[in-house]
C-alpha cells in the first residue's frame, strides 16, 4: 500500500486472511472503571476499530462494556486479549480464555496471544491457543513478547503458525532482526509501547521533523510505525490526546526522515526482556 493511503481504516491481511486493524488502542494501566470504559468509548467514537487488552490489565470487563455501549457493531471492532503468566500451560491456558470472554461478556475473540514465553509453559500455553482458533473461537492466534529462538520453537511443532507477535517496539528500540524473522514466516508485528513511555518527547531530531509537519513528536513516531507496515497501539485515557493519536493520517514521511527515525535505535527497553522471564 502507498504511505498516503492509510487510514484510521487500514488494515494488515494475517496469513489467514483475516484483516486486522493497523491502528487501535492499548489499555494498559487503565484501571479506574469510569475512566477507562470512557477511554474506549471516546476511542471507538474518534474511529479506531481495534481495542489491545489482556488479563493481567484488570479492564476486560470495561472492554466488553465500551464495545456494547458504542453505536459500532461487534463485528465491526478488533479485539485482542492475553493469557497471563500464571494462567500459563495448555489446561490452564484454556481455563484462562473461558474466564476472559466471560469478563469481556463476547462469545468470540479477535485475536488472543500468550502474553510472554513463560520457560516449560509456553509452548503448551501456545498449543491451547491453536485449539481454540481450531474451535473457532479466537479469529486470530499469536504471541507476545517472543525472541526469535522462542519463535523457532513453537514454529517447529504448530500446525497453525502465530499470525501475530506483539513487541516492545519504538524508534529507541527498533528490533529489526526480528522484525525481518517475523516477515519471513508471515507474522505481522505490533508494537506496544510505541512511544517508549514518554522517553521520545523531547527528541531534537523527532523535533525537528514534527515541526516541519506542523505534528506532535507522538504523531511522527506513530507515522513512523506505520510507514513501517507496523501495527500500532497507543494508550491514553485523555480525550484530546486519544483523538490526537488518531490524526496521523494526513502527512507521510519522507525516506530521509524514517531513516533518521531509524537512526535513534539504542536497543533500549522500557519493559522487562523476554530473556529474564522466569518460569
Amino acid at each position: 500500500m502507498n504511505d498516503l493511503e492509510l487510514t484510521i481504516n487500514s488494515t494488515k491481511t494475517l496469513h489467514n486472511g483475516v484483516e486486522m486493524p493497523r491502528f487501535g488502542l492499548g489499555v494498559y494501566k487503565m484501571t479506574d472503571r469510569e475512566q477507562a470504559v470512557q477511554a474506549m468509548e471516546t476511542a471507538i467514537d474518534a474511529g479506531y476499530k481495534a481495542i489491545d487488552t489482556a488479563t493481567v490489565y484488570e479492564n476486560e470487563r470495561e472492554v466488553g462494556e465500551a464495545v456494547r455501549n458504542s453505536s459500532v457493531k461487534r463485528e465491526e471492532l478488533f479485539i485482542t486479549s492475553k493469557v497471563w503468566n500464571t494462567d500459563q500451560g495448555y489446561d490452564g491456558t484454556l481455563r484462562a480464555f473461558e474466564a476472559s470472554l466471560e469478563r469481556l461478556g463476547f462469545d468470540y475473540l479477535d485475536l488472543y496471544l500468550t502474553h510472554w514465553p513463560v520457560p516449560g509453559k509456553y509452548e503448551d500455553t501456545y498449543r491451547a491457543i491453536q485449539r481454540l482458533y481450531d474451535e473457532k473461537l479466537v479469529r486470530a492466534i499469536g504471541v507476545s513478547n517472543h525472541h526469535q529462538p522462542h519463535l523457532e520453537r513453537i514454529l517447529a511443532k504448530a500446525n497453525t503458525k502465530p499470525m501475530v507477535n506483539q513487541i516492545e517496539l519504538h524508534p529507541q528500540l527498533t528490533q529489526g532482526p526480528l522484525r525481518e524473522f517475523c516477515a519471513q514466516q508471515e507474522i505481522a508485528v505490533t508494537s506496544w509501547s510505541p512511544l517508549a513511555r514518554g522517553r521520545l518527547l523531547e527528541d531534537a531530531v523527532l523535533a525537528e521533523i514534527a515541526a516541519g509537519y506542523n505534528k506532535t513528536i507522538a504523531q511522527v513516531v506513530i507515522r513512523w510505525h506505520l510507514q513501517h507496515g507496523l501495527i500500532v497501539i497507543p494508550k491514553s485515557v485523555t480525550p484530546s490526546r486519544i483523538a490526537e493519536n488518531a490524526n496521523v493520517f494526513d502527512f507521510s514521511l519522507a525516506a530521509d526522515e524514517m531513516a533518521a527515525i531509524d537512526g535513534l535505535n539504542q536497543d533500549w527497553r522500557s519493559g522487562t526482556n523476554p530473556d529474564d522471564i522466569k518460569g
